[in-house]
């Protein structure tokens, strides 16, 4: 019986020292960034920031490998570090060039293997990969030089006295933005972009240690003697995600949506601008909602400015404020969507992310009004758009009364007003009517241009007054 207890004790005893074990075992988050920055490494840093969090975590260490990419996406992500709750680390595997040096100055500490590099954050032109206008450059510059900054300052002994100096030292942090920054520490001349190799970057500051392995950062730097790392693994998702949250496919989708509402309109009853309207919606939406970008209520704004702008052409007659309103508030849904403001509280939106949305926002808005003006002018025509109306020549069998077909080409007066739609009057006979070019006042001259889906579609008759 004595050695039964005895047994169980130290099974128990056993039991409680693996239990310790696990808990004190260091968990090390790693998040590979290894492609170009852009919405996707975006995506991949916030989600697996969280996700580290919520796995209670040691750390976050990001195992770096990029040449660069988007300021706007390096940017948020620079902010995500800085306001992590748990350090955050980051080995340069070989190159944080660029945007990925801006992301790596962020990080609490910074790692690299012999023969990589850090620096070279000159902003280039998308198109041709030539230096930017300087304005961009000083934001760049402004923007690295507060990121160093945040690190704050150490207390060294110079000469046996306390001198405080910066941690990450501002002036190299430029320097890899202008080449006309001078760093006193350099040998050469300081006429190039500065790019710096481990050695300098540990003599510099801006590296913690050389090493060869995360497995040598862990033991040799952070201290861990027991640990256990596990990888943020982007899903499929995340993917879709990030190719959906890039500011070329939202301005696409912002000029589907708007020519689809358009054409809908023009063409009301059949469904298809409608349908293709709100899947556009919805592809923009979902994932800024997913993201925490978009709210609920910016997505109610933008679906209130839908119904006015229904009510306005389909209920209420002319086109006055129910219109109006209704194309300010789906603008104003499309472009908070995008900020990522709580409620209205813009307090921790950048100037930059500001400055992202609406510059995609009016993209978005500048090429669906192209889409209009070039599809108007094609519907009817050859080509894809040309069985988007039906003509009057068209074979086979119509369901609807062809009379009005006879006034294309006649003149006539508007009956209202055409914003666009409205009625004309033609040889004493009233027919309901859409202009094709701008709005036509009431008591305007008119011509008849054709008759499609038993709709007429008028223009105004050179050089008529009311």
């Amino acid at each position: 019986m004595k050695k039964t207890r005895t047994f169980i004790f130290l099974l128990l005893f056993l039991s409680a020292l693996e239990i310790f074990a696990q808990e004190s075992k260091q968990l090390i988050y790693r998040i590979n960034i290894k492609e170009n920055i852009g919405s996707n490494t975006m995506i991949y840093l916030q989600n697996g920031l969280r996700k580290a969090q919520s796995e209670k975590a040691t750390c976050v260490l990001l195992h770096m490998n990029t040449y660069g990419g988007g300021v706007m996406e390096a940017d948020s992500m620079r902010t995500a570090i800085l306001n992590s709750e748990l350090p955050v680390y980051v080995f340069i595997d070989n190159n944080a060039a660029s945007a990925g040096a801006l992301i790596s100055i962020a990080c609490d500490s910074i790692y690299m293997r012999k023969g990589a590099t850090i620096g070279a954050a000159t902003v280039v032109s998308a198109t041709d990969g030539m230096a930017a206008p300087d304005k961009y450059q000083s934001y760049m510059r402004g923007m690295m030089r507060a990121t160093a900054e945040s690190h704050g300052k150490d207390t060294v002994i110079v000469n046996g006295k306390p001198v405080e100096q910066w941690r990450r030292d501002p002036k190299i942090a430029e320097a890899m933005v202008d080449e006309k920054v001078v760093v006193p520490q350099l040998d050469d001349d300081s006429t190039r972009v500065l790019t710096l190799t481990a050695e300098e970057a540990v003599k510099l500051g801006y590296c913690e240690g050389i090493a060869e392995s995360i497995h040598e950062v862990a033991t040799s730097y952070l201290g861990y003697k027991d640990y256990e790392i596990k990888t943020y693994n982007p899903t499929i998702y995340d993917h879709i995600r990030g190719f959906l949250m890039n500011g070329i496919v939202q301005a696409l989708l912002i000029m589907i949506i708007i020519g689809a509402v358009y054409f809908e309109i023009q063409a009301p009853g059949i469904g298809a601008g409608a349908a293709i309207a709100i899947i556009a919606a919805i592809l923009y939406f979902t994932p800024l909602f997913l993201s925490g970008y978009a709210q609920s209520w910016e997505i109610i704004i933008f679906v209130i400015g839908l119904i006015l702008i229904v009510l306005e052409l389909f209920v209420i007659p002319g086109f006055g404020i129910a219109g109006a309103l209704g194309i300010i508030f789906m603008i104003t849904g499309l472009l908070l969507a995008m900020i990522g403001n709580i409620n209205f509280n813009f307090e921790g939106v950048s100037l930059n992310a500001f400055f992202k949305s609406l510059m995609t926002l009016l993209a978005g808005l500048g090429l669906g009004f192209a889409l209009i003006i070039y599809a108007s002018s094609r519907i009817g025509k050859k080509g894809f758009l040309k069985n988007v109306a039906l003509n009057a020549d068209q074979e086979g069998y119509m369901s609807v009364s062809m009379e009005p077909a006879s006034i294309v080409g006649k003149s006539g007066i508007a009956a209202t007003v055409l914003r666009p739609s409205g009625r004309v009057e033609v040889d004493g006979e009233l027919y309901d009517a859409a202009s094709i070019f701008g709005f036509i006042d009431k008591g305007e001259s008119i011509i008849v241009r054709r008759y499609e889906n038993s709709q007429v579609y008028v223009v105004r008759k050179p050089n008529s007054s009311k």
